[in-house]
């Protein structure tokens, strides 16, 4: 995909899309308990393995429940969680978590440099987008649309979601740009730019 054509599709779910799920926040969180076993109280997870979910834009947490429950995206933990949902169950949970606080995380100052270097600049050698073009300055994504807050994730979920999307394992990224980008980026670079939005806000 060309730079032209990433900005158009940008520009399309942004003008297409809605930035809340029309969700009750209220019914969200008493559907939430379950979550909270994994995800944390309120959806600051504690465990690296596990995405922290509070704050993060309601728009994506719905898609991602979606396509758990659709199968566009495998994980036999939360595809059987998912499984007895209806939409308006995941629009309430994802409204519920998108108004808990944010947490933030911190970096590993030996890979802040590396980190900040593709977040913010990219690598044009090796055709790597800045992800700063998609996440924001912050971290803090855009919510219309669908690009996910990265600021204050974990590092060891974003090191496995990066890799999930290089080796074709996660395909449920809008046109495939997250593939694309990652399909370019080393170990090294991954775990770098992962440990720098941990620490991102």
């Amino acid at each position: 995909m060309s730079y032209k054509q990433l900005i158009a599709s940008i520009l399309f779910v942004a003008v297409a899309a809605n930035a809340q799920a029309a969700g009750d926040a209220k019914a969200g969180q008493e559907k939430a308990g379950v979550c909270f076993g994994c995800h944390g109280v309120n959806g600051n997870s504690t465990n690296p393995a596990w995405p922290k979910l509070n704050a993060q834009h309601a728009k994506y947490l719905a898609k991602q429940l979606a396509d758990f429950k659709s199968g566009k995206r495998s994980d036999p933990l939360m595809m059987g969680q998912v499984a007895a949902l209806s939409a308006q169950d995941m629009d309430d949970l994802a409204a519920f978590f998108s108004k808990q606080s944010a947490t933030m995380g911190q970096a590993d100052k030996a890979k802040v440099a590396l980190g900040e270097k593709i977040y913010r600049g990219g690598n044009s050698a090796k055709g790597v987008a800045a992800c700063i073009g998609c996440h924001g300055p912050t971290g803090s994504g855009n919510p219309p649309a669908g690009f996910p807050s990265i600021s204050g994730q974990h590092a060891d979920y974003t090191v496995k979601t990066l890799k999930d999307f290089r080796n074709g394992v996660r395909t449920n990224d809008m046109n495939g740009m997250m593939r694309n980008v990652a399909s370019k980026m080393s170990d090294k670079e991954i775990e770098a730019v992962a440990s720098y939005m941990s620490g991102l806000h």
